[in-house]
């Protein structure tokens, strides 16, 4: 299913002065495991508010196939289909983990009860389901990371986006997460943010190099890796990639 945005402009108005992000960006992004690289600042989480229709562009489209968050009746459709979890996922008060990713798939148009009995098999597929009673408060980061997760998956999306889910997570966290990713990847298209290689793994099918609010690179795994010398680790090439697209003028 082709996901993506056309032609695309988008600006932040902070007090007097337009700060402008994206100025005609088209991507679409393929169908598998996609890593999205950038340095601070490049336009990720602006990117992906857009996708998820969080926000909309000044002008341009974004689409999941024939539909477009842009027309009114067609957005339920869309954001069933198209799951996000921002940097931060908020615990809701009061609420146990079950109950926070069921109100998740309330929130996406699902039944009361279908959102209930959905949240069930999403919190085990991200390894929460012995914590499926404990208050969403009380949850460490990296679980907290994996409530987002279930979160998106609950409403059964087709395409899942994640906004630097590795932040702020120690080595043994991050390794956690990389399994709960490569597990996610088998019931929906992964579109993942970061700004740091170390987290580019052998997981992924593609990347996508944002920088300056253009794309600098779009392509399969192995042809990014094949912009750098072939000399040294997996890591050091994937950096030396990424350091020669970023600092193109």
């Amino acid at each position: 299913m082709e996901f993506g945005m056309r032609d695309c402009r988008f600006s932040y108005r902070p007090l007097f002065r337009e700060h402008r992000v994206f100025d005609g960006l088209s991507v679409q992004f393929d169908t598998g495991r996609t890593l999205l690289l950038g340095p601070n600042g490049a336009g990720k989480s602006t990117m992906m508010a857009l996708l998820a229709s969080a926000v909309m562009p000044k002008e341009g489209q974004v689409y999941f196939g024939e539909l477009r968050p842009s027309r009114r009746r067609e957005q339920a459709a869309f954001r069933r289909n198209v799951g996000w979890v921002p940097q931060r996922v908020n615990a809701m008060p009061g609420l146990n983990v079950r109950e926070q990713v069921a109100y998740a798939g309330w929130l996406k148009d699902m039944p009361k009860h279908d959102a209930w009995d959905a949240a069930m098999p999403a919190i085990e597929k991200v390894g929460l389901a012995d914590l499926a009673e404990r208050p969403s408060k009380a949850l460490s980061g990296g679980q907290n990371r994996r409530l987002g997760i279930a979160m998106g998956l609950v409403h059964r999306a087709k395409v899942l986006m994640l906004d630097e889910p590795s932040a702020g997570l120690d080595p043994l966290q991050r390794e956690d997460l990389r399994v709960t990713l490569a597990q996610t990847g088998e019931h929906a298209d992964l579109i993942v943010s970061t700004h740091d290689t170390d987290d580019m793994g052998s997981q992924y099918d593609h990347v996508v190099v944002l920088a300056g609010g253009s794309v600098r690179f779009q392509g399969t795994t192995k042809d990014f890796m094949e912009l750098a010398e072939r000399d040294g680790s997996d890591s050091a090439r994937a950096a030396a990639a990424y350091r020669s697209l970023v600092q193109e003028s």
